[in-house]
């Protein structure tokens, strides 16, 4: 019954974040897109949030029982790239502990850079474009999920 009412609290949380979907101006998730070319065919591409003091976004990668919504980066088709591996996560993951719904999840607090690497199938000029959904939250409440897009020559 606890726990029951735990989770009826935190979804009226969550509801009641949706009042915040008018948030204006640039929020405290700061968004940074470069490509660093590392041979004539390989570059890694990075996307980095700098995040504001107070505030987290969530790890893309979380446990079954995360309620958390994870960050997701969707790679735009560009029959010139490959894509090598998953977006790996640079920074200092936390773990979150939620004990009255028994759950963890994973959050980057300060600032975190999603790593992706990409083979061009020949030594051309082109473009890699996509897009980053996430959600920011301080311990008290949740904006909703935002998404940005991004391009970057290569």
């Amino acid at each position: 019954m606890m726990k029951a009412s735990f989770i009826y609290l935190f979804i009226s949380l969550l509801a009641g974040a949706s009042g915040f979907a008018q948030h204006q101006g640039p929020g405290p998730v700061k968004w940074k897109y470069s490509a660093t070319k590392l041979d004539d065919k390989t570059w890694e591409i990075h996307l980095t949030a700098s995040i504001d003091k107070g505030w987290h976004i969530y790890s893309q990668y979380q446990p079954k029982e995360a309620i958390a919504i994870p960050t997701k980066i969707r790679i735009s088709k560009n029959p010139l790239i490959v894509s090598c591996g998953q977006i790996n996560e640079v920074g200092n993951k936390e773990k979150q502990t939620i004990k009255e719904l028994d759950i963890v999840q994973f959050q980057y607090t300060d600032q975190v850079d999603f790593v992706q690497k990409v083979i061009l199938k020949a030594p051309v000029q082109t473009f890699i474009a996509g897009t980053v959904t996430f959600q920011v939250c301080t311990d008290e409440q949740c904006l909703p999920p935002k998404e940005e897009a991004f391009s970057l020559s290569l």
